[in-house]
């Protein structure tokens, strides 16, 4: 059996403590080597609690050659930065979403991880979830006949009441399609591939915000966005991201629509969402059983699992660098269409879908 993989964080905020606790779970396959941060008492703290040790730079982690993977917790902003230093060092890399803000920027990752013959993997990973599993699965039997619509939201509220940095996920190239709106989008493209075309509308519903240490900050970015996406065969998808809304019924669901009937996903984040289905003719919803017992919440840790167990094994791994990417061009070119009056724009990326979890395959 293979060493575990050692890994570095880069970026000790909020996240990453979630990261952390994860990781321990699953020893044999990675360990926490380190961390860094631009605050070293943010580092130091993240060690003291997690284990490992403090660097005092990216470089120093770089330099190290005790560590196989970099783990980019960072703010949207610096992604492309610490992941393209990262991987130009020999480093596998495991980056929280987006992969980038700019389409371009995330294809030149993509290529530079190949040139150097190491692993690019990018949150999110939900769709490694058995909530989430469950559902493709019931999509791959053909339980629904033909898709052809679906709505998914993420109305994820405002950030600002109890995020200790909301102004960074506000500033241009982020937003909430960028931070939330790519779990849906990632989900869907698991299911149904690339997307082929994509409309925007966009606006700002509340451009002065308030911290909850009770500092103003001006937002940059439209804090609601609705994506009309196109797949190919015809199938459409309405995304809605806002950080503005909190909803009861419409925060995080997914509704796939079919020529049999609709499946209803509680939540493209949550591995223990609901799942229902409706029959077309019937009086009302069902509980679909999951493929096995979900894990509560989100198993962070998930998708760097599947990352380690590739390396093991020689085989890909399921959140690419290549999906990331597409995920990132739609965001952008939905934004773009919006300041265009939405105007259609093709999406011109590709990628390898993922293949289903083993144990969700049945």
């Amino acid at each position: 059996m293979s060493a575990p993989l050692r890994i570095a964080v880069i970026g000790c905020g909020n996240i990453a403590n979630a990261y952390a606790k994860s990781l321990k779970t699953r020893p044999e396959l990675v360990t926490l080597h380190g961390a860094t941060d631009v605050l070293p008492s943010r580092a130091a703290e993240f060690v003291a609690r997690h284990g490992g040790k403090t660097y005092a730079s990216i470089e120093a982690v770089l330099k190290d050659p005790g560590v196989d993977l970099v783990l980019n917790l960072t703010i949207h902003q610096a992604h492309y930065r610490v992941t393209r230093q990262a991987l130009l060092a020999g480093k596998h890399v495991w980056s929280e979403k987006p992969l980038t803000r700019l389409p371009e920027d995330a294809a030149r990752l993509v290529k530079l991880a190949k040139q150097k013959g190491v692993r690019l993997g990018s949150s999110p990973m939900t769709f490694m979830g058995e909530a989430q599993q469950t559902v493709w699965k019931f999509l791959r039997e053909k339980r629904l006949g033909t898709v052809r619509m679906i709505y998914a939201e993420m109305n994820w509220g405002r950030l600002e009441v109890w995020h200790p940095n909301p102004a960074a996920f506000y500033q241009k190239g982020s937003g909430p399609l960028f931070d939330v709106g790519v779990y849906p989008l990632t989900l869907l493209t698991t299911f149904f591939g690339p997307v082929r075309r994509v409309r925007g509308i966009a606006h700002f519903l509340q451009r002065q915000r308030v911290t909850s240490a009770k500092k103003r900050f001006t937002i940059g970015t439209p804090d609601w966005v609705l994506a009309l996406l196109e797949f190919a065969g015809g199938l459409t998808a309405r995304l809605t991201a806002s950080f503005y809304a909190r909803s009861m019924n419409q925060r995080a669901s997914v509704e796939i629509h079919g020529d049999q009937g609709a499946l209803h996903l509680g939540s493209s984040h949550d591995f223990h969402a609901p799942v229902s289905c409706f029959k077309v003719g019937a009086k009302d919803w069902e509980t679909v059983p999951f493929v096995r017992a979900p894990h509560p919440g989100v198993e962070w840790g998930r998708g760097l699992f599947d990352l380690a167990e590739a390396i093991r094994d020689r085989r890909p791994h399921r959140a690419t660098g290549e999906q990331a990417a597409h995920v990132v061009e739609v965001c952008h070119a939905a934004l773009v269409s919006a300041a265009k009056g939405s105007r259609p724009l093709a999406i011109r990326s590709r990628f390898r879908p993922p293949t289903p979890m083993e144990w969700a395959r049945g």
